[in-house]
């Protein structure tokens, strides 16, 4: 049986220690260059995707000039009159409901089903034409 063969390593100390420093300055350097071209290129690259995706929040909302009194009023009785149709579409909505000669009524039972999930003026209206 050959008998394995022998590795010598002879250290030399100078090429050593003048490689591991050549390693640490080109790791310096490489980390350097990474860093400056994140902080120049980055802004640019995400610049648009920003104002893409958020522009309330780079463009700040326009401020609309104060109404005058007059209109304040006007809309606040607007406001008011639709705060009153909605109440009495629901009491009436409510008052279907309560009725039992509606439980009998496909009709009236889809559209009451489809007033409670997703309330709109054209379910409301449909419950009030349905189910009385």
């Amino acid at each position: 049986m050959p008998r394995p063969r022998e590795l010598k390593i002879t250290l030399k100390p100078v090429q050593l220690v003048l490689c591991v420093a050549l390693g640490l300055w080109l790791g310096a350097l490489a980390i350097a260059v990474s860093l400056w071209l994140a902080l120049h290129l980055w802004p640019q690259q995400v610049q648009p995707l920003v104002e893409a995706t958020a522009p309330a929040q780079v463009l700040p909302a326009p401020t609309a000039p104060p109404a005058p009194p007059a209109d304040a009023q006007a809309q606040m009785f607007e406001h008011y009159k639709d705060i009153l149709h909605k109440q009495e579409l629901q009491h009436a909505a409510e008052a279907a409901q309560g009725n039992p000669r509606n439980l009998n009524s496909p009709k009236c039972q889809f559209w009451l089903q489809q007033n409670r999930t997703a309330p709109t003026d054209k379910s409301q209206a449909n419950v009030l034409e349905f189910c009385y």
